[in-house]
């Protein structure tokens, strides 16, 4: 059985390859591994008015679960001799620390597993917003995906329009942009971050723009669920 296919079998919702050359932060391991799992969709048609605590405990359950299959990816390709790192969901945000080396969303794009909308989250056609992501990198040569280079959002602005914070500016992303030139991650973090101070949520989680997003609505819909907003 192949990488991708073990990985669609322990549970991950989308797997893709990427080309990391000149962007990965480990110059000796240019490919990466892009895990997205989807969320329950019966808990995203609820957060239409911010986090639960049902979407809270997915959200970590989400987390754990990319971990471990980010980890069995590295121990596959390690198996067979080859590097691999495994990068975790993001789980833990402080104002001082807003980016990464490398977003699991470029890694993502790259793939062509989706592209970034205007609420700065990866969006894919299957699931729209509603995926967390993982990723891993190694230097064994992996047949990479087509990047997706630009949004697919066109005109719409529901994550903009629901965002009780205002981060999203509006622009529409091309792989040119820097986050900070279509969203403010600050804004954003300091709506989420009173959702941390409450105890039956505990993250950094807000989830508004996920359950607004069109592409989200449709995956909900093939699910037969309706939003909750």
């Amino acid at each position: 059985m192949n990488l991708k296919d073990k990985l669609h079998q322990a549970g991950a919702s989308l797997v893709g390859f990427a080309d990391l050359t000149g962007v990965s932060p480990e110059a000796d391991m240019p490919f990466g591994i892009s895990i997205a799992y989807a969320l329950d969709p019966t808990i995203v048609s609820q957060i239409g008015e911010g986090p639960t605590s049902e979407y809270a405990a997915l959200y970590h359950r989400a987390n754990d679960i990319l971990g471990a299959l980010g980890n069995l990816a590295s121990e596959m390709i390690a198996s067979q001799g080859w590097k691999a790192k495994c990068i975790p969901p993001t789980a833990k945000v402080s104002a001082a620390e807003l980016s990464t080396p490398l977003p699991h969303k470029t890694t993502a794009t790259r793939a062509g597993l989706g592209w970034i909308g205007k609420c700065a989250l990866l969006v894919t056609e299957r699931y729209g917003s509603a995926v967390r992501l993982a990723s891993v990198l190694t230097d064994m040569e992996l047949p990479i995906g087509d990047p997706i280079e630009r949004s697919k959002c066109q005109s719409c602005n529901s994550c903009v329009t629901s965002c009780p914070a205002g981060a999203p500016s509006g622009k529409e992303w091309d792989v040119s942009f820097k986050r900070e030139d279509f969203f403010n991650v600050e804004l954003c973090y300091s709506e989420t971050s009173k959702n941390a101070q409450r105890p039956e949520i505990g993250a950094t989680i807000c989830g508004i723009c996920i359950a607004a997003c069109p592409w989200t609505k449709r995956y909900l819909g093939s699910k037969n669920i309706k939003s909750g907003r």
